[in-house]
């Protein structure tokens, strides 16, 4: 016999869960008692927040479900904004809540952490939120959270259990992990595509979030092609951005589009043609050409722009179904000449950058010389960050993560970071982040130091919200808000067990990230926009 808590971690590890983040409460306490007899390791954040970005970060690098062990009521409220987060950009998590006892649901007694109706709360923003009321059921939920995010568009789910079902005695205990594949494509629609991109003259392709685990085939496609392919923020990586076929995440630049609005041919993979792959720039993505589309959601593929050719299926799957057809096709597209467009697009977009802009990429790319092609960036929504997007170039999938691809929820790298190096503790990880995001989180530095968690946290400091700041004096609006009072972030760093220092030059920058990642805690490094040293010489 065992509790329907100590049930739910066996579960979990079937499934290959090896971390979860949570903070106990009262009404968890009984999902902790068969943790020990597992090789789950519980990382305890300091707000559920901070629980839910760090699922996140995990999620994004291992292409594993982030788990989190929430209490009720306010547990699940706190988690909110990271599980919208999660939604906004298809992140993988499971969420386990507890709820207040089946009698007392709905009945409004003033039980502790009661809210009217909590599964509710979480539909909204989550793949679906199931109420448990039946141990014997549990294999069978779980199974359903595990096919959701390997055989669909994933995101979130939430299952919650009353406190007096954690604590059930269960008979039955089915312990096989059963988890879906992924869809394949039609393979006439396939042969069509493939035809079609066979005879263009001047293809491209388009990489959304969706083609992360995609590399080696989105690779063999361009090269035989020999066609320019386009980055979403959410795929930095999925080709090396050195490339010379490559043109990176340039949607935001006019060039860029330009390319895109003059192709015969686009190849759109797994991507929401959103707002935010542009960066918010004004003028949307123009297709005047044939539009073949791969996305594992059906209704996805409808959205935004309509495709001439759907295809419906995992990208992975989808490109090298492609590689395989094209194999039987003569490709004459760009006659060679697509790597030169490439370096020509960014010549020109690198020519354009203002004076602030350089200071700015200049400290991204004294990073990038720095770090190892296998390191991984998590970035906040804050200045230095949005520079990085476009201009500090990923060697491979899942080494760039960012919070501004969708929901754009401030401080929610540091914990993402966090999550992240849980996740991949063999690579080195740094988190750039706003002085103003970083006092939305800060106090999960603890957690890292309590963790032994090593990575570098750049804290970019321009004394307030920079970005909306100057949003501000652009529209003539005044400055209410943004001015922030901001706290000595070494002295804060430190009294929270962290290694810390101001950043006195650019090679005192490379010099601390490096180091960092071989401490035995985070390395907090404090920059200042107005430093000197990030001046142009």
């Amino acid at each position: 016999m065992a509790t329907c808590g100590e049930v739910l971690v066996k579960l979990l590890e079937a499934y290959g869960v090896d971390t979860v983040f949570g903070i106990p409460g009262v009404h968890t306490v009984e999902l902790y008692r068969g943790l020990p007899d597992t090789r789950i390791r519980h990382v305890t954040p300091r707000h559920e927040q901070g629980a839910g970005f760090m699922a996140d970060g995990y999620a994004r690098v291992t292409g594993k479900p982030g788990v989190c062990f929430l209490i009720t009521g306010p547990g699940v409220t706190n988690a909110a904004t990271a599980m919208g987060q999660a939604y906004s950009d298809s992140i993988p998590m499971l969420v386990i809540s507890a709820v207040n006892n089946t009698q007392d649901l709905g009945m409004g007694v003033g039980r502790l952490h009661e809210l009217p109706d909590q599964r509710n709360v979480t539909a909204g923003y989550t793949v679906f939120s199931h109420t448990l009321f039946d141990p014997l059921d549990l294999a069978e939920v779980l199974a359903r959270a595990f096919a959701s995010f390997s055989g669909e568009r994933p995101g979130p789910v939430h299952i919650e259990i009353p406190v007096n079902i954690i604590t059930q005695e269960v008979q039955f205990l089915h312990d096989d992990a059963v988890i879906c594949p992924k869809p394949s494509p039609d393979h006439e629609v396939i042969q069509q595509a493939a035809r079609e991109l066979a005879q263009a003259v001047r293809p491209v392709v388009l990489l959304g979030g969706g083609s992360v685990d995609a590399s080696i085939e989105a690779r063999e496609l361009i090269q035989k092609l020999g066609a320019p392919v386009f980055l979403t923020l959410a795929a930095k990586g999925v080709v090396d951005e050195t490339h010379p076929l490559c043109a990176g995440a340039t949607l935001p630049f006019d060039c860029a589009r330009k390319i895109i609005a003059e192709a015969d041919v686009v190849l759109a993979v797994a991507t929401e043609f959103s707002e935010t792959d542009r960066n918010l720039a004004p003028e949307p993505i123009k297709i005047n050409g044939r539009l073949i589309r791969i996305d594992i959601e059906a209704e996805q593929l409808m959205r935004t722009h309509r495709p001439d050719l759907p295809i419906l299926g995992d990208a992975r799957k989808a490109l090298a179904a492609l590689n395989k057809a094209l194999a039987e096709e003569p490709v004459v597209a760009w006659e060679g000449k697509g790597a030169e467009l490439v370096a020509g697009l960014k010549k020109q977009i690198a020519q354009g950058l203002g004076e602030t802009v350089r200071r700015r990429v200049r400290l991204l790319e004294a990073l990038r010389e720095a770090l190892p092609p296998d390191a991984i960036l998590a970035t906040d929504s804050t200045q230095l960050a949005y520079e990085a997007n476009h201009h500090f170039p990923v060697a491979q999938a899942r080494g760039y993560i960012t919070c501004t691809t969708g929901f754009g929820t401030l401080g929610w790298a540091l914990p993402a970071a966090i999550g992240a190096r849980l996740g991949a503790p063999e690579r080195p990880v740094v988190c750039v982040i706003g002085d103003g995001g970083l006092q939305f989180t800060l106090c999960e530095l603890a957690s890292a130091v309590e963790a032994g968690v090593a990575l570098a946290v750049i804290v970019w400091n321009n004394d307030g919200y920079g970005e909306i700041r100057d949003y501000m004096q652009a529209k003539g609006l005044p400055l209410i808000g943004v001015d922030l009072y901001t706290p000595d972030f070494v002295a804060a760093g430190r009294a929270l067990g962290c290694h810390a220092h101001r950043a006195t030059s650019l090679e005192h920058i490379v010099r601390l990230v490096l180091e960092a990642g071989l401490a035995d805690r985070p390395t907090l490094i404090e920059v200042r926009e107005t430093d000197t040293y990030l001046d142009l010489s």
